[in-house]
């Protein structure tokens, strides 16, 4: 299911907030935990260094009578009860008061550390409390001392408190993150935009780039980039489209045109020369939706398997199939061998062949060898040659220069373009370089290394 940035915005902010719920509120956790151990340490301590040192001095006899020293200055409360409840003496923090607690040790543990709470909640009181047997008579006295536990731990304040943190926390890391991911998501969401208002009728539109180098703004670019291509891509079918219209407008117009005047007049036309006329224009129209469906064929990719092929021999093959008028000079490496369909390369050495023939004086030359990596087929004529400013335009469909725009002459204007498109389909390369005289067109091609390194 594809999610909108709005519903990845959502869902980042609740996975974050979330997962700081579950952190922070561990860690609340033990906060309120550690602080509820530490604070009870601690105040037990308190109650057994003033417990203790009291229940000492009425042991040996140093403490007398009902009101007792205060070593805690008031903290701690301090009561020494007797049997049946009744307290004998007592701190000035804590007189007047009932028992601290109810609890009587017995003469095998005589000495008991607790807590005790009247309840929890508003209201709640809750003292850590030592109690201390003096002596193991029947009728010994009892020592208690206490200290009231801080409300924030009786109350459940602390709780309180914690878990407003970690709502706040959370609160806070939510906010964070949908700002943050708002904020990285806004380029994607204008990218987005701009590309669902893009149509096929106007691909010159762009989306906006972002600065820096990040994902984001590789995205823009390479959309961008791609959008050029598309660009570039449409309007190259277009013009092809428009370009194949008026090539195969023209024989279908003459033909049309002798069979009507066939039909009208069939007394006064020369019959055979109409026919004759209408296989010429028929051969043409052939010619050109064979070229159009070859050059589709390349385009997609095909599926044609390659094999090993000796370039010289197929060169030769096809020199030797020809025969041409014109004096042909060959120079023919043996051995280089490249990967291909041999039926396109066929084409595109005869697309070159025809070529040369065509503006040639009076000689062709087709050279075959290795450079480096590369295999390297030449053809050279030593015609009138193409200025260098029309070297890469003669590659177009349906395109003729000012010498050849005979249609007689000068063909569909495919050739040469379907020569390309094969080479490039062989990881090749077609141009054309400086020559001494006339036009030399170049083909290079990757060697078959498994083929030149095999044994001989």
């Amino acid at each position: 299911m594809r999610l909108r940035p709005r519903s990845i915005r959502s869902r980042d902010t609740l996975i974050a907030a979330v997962l700081a719920a579950l952190v922070v509120g561990a860690i609340a956790a033990a906060t309120d935990v550690a602080v509820r151990v530490a604070v009870g340490a601690r105040l037990l301590e308190d109650t057994q260094r003033a417990g203790r040192q009291i229940s000492a001095g009425v042991r040996d006899g140093t403490l007398t009578g009902s009101r007792l020293p205060d070593p805690s200055g008031g903290r701690v409360l301090v009561q020494v009860v007797g049997p049946g409840g009744r307290i004998v003496a007592a701190t000035p923090a804590a007189a007047g008061r009932p028992p601290i607690s109810r609890l009587w040790p017995t003469r095998d543990e005589r000495v008991r550390d607790l807590i005790e709470c009247t309840h929890h909640g508003p209201g709640g009181r809750c003292m850590a409390v030592e109690v201390i047997r003096l002596t193991t008579a029947p009728d010994s006295p009892v020592v208690y001392a206490a200290r009231p536990m801080p409300a924030v731990l009786v109350t459940g304040l602390l709780e309180m408190l914690l878990a407003g943190a970690v709502l706040l926390l959370s609160a806070l890391v939510a906010w964070v993150t949908w700002w943050f991911v708002g904020r990285t998501l806004r380029p994607v969401e204008q990218i987005r935009a701009q590309l669902a208002e893009i149509s096929a009728s106007d691909l010159s539109r762009r989306v906006p780039e972002p600065a820096g180098e990040d994902e984001i703004a590789q995205l823009a670019r390479t959309a961008n980039q791609t959008l050029d291509r598309l660009e570039r891509a449409v309007e190259r079918q277009r013009q092809f489209a428009s370009d194949a219209s008026h090539e195969l407008r023209t024989p279908i117009a003459g033909l049309r045109a002798n069979l009507e005047d066939a039909s009208m007049h069939p007394h006064d036309t020369d019959l055979e020369g109409a026919v004759r006329s209408a296989l010429r224009d028929t051969d043409r129209l052939e010619s050109i939706v064979t070229d159009l469906l070859l050059l589709a064929r390349i385009g997609t990719g095909g599926t044609a398997a390659h094999e090993t092929i000796d370039l010289a021999a197929l060169a030769d093959a096809e020199l030797r199939r020809r025969a041409p008028a014109l004096k042909v000079e060959a120079r023919l490496t043996p051995g280089v061998a490249v990967s291909g369909v041999r039926m396109q390369l066929v084409r595109l050495l005869g697309n070159l062949l025809d070529n040369a023939e065509r503006y040639a004086g009076g000689k062709v030359e087709v050279e075959v060898s290795a450079t480096g990596s590369r295999a390297r087929l030449t053809v050279t004529d030593d015609g009138a040659g193409i200025p260098a400013a029309d070297r890469e335009r003669v590659f177009e469909r349906f395109t003729r220069l000012d010498t050849a725009r005979s249609r007689g002459a000068g063909g569909a204007g495919l050739g040469l373009a379907i020569a390309r498109e094969i080479a490039q389909a062989h990881r090749g390369s077609l141009s054309i370089e400086d020559s001494r005289k006339g036009a030399r067109f170049v083909l290079l091609l990757p060697l078959d290394h498994a083929r030149r390194d095999a044994p001989r």
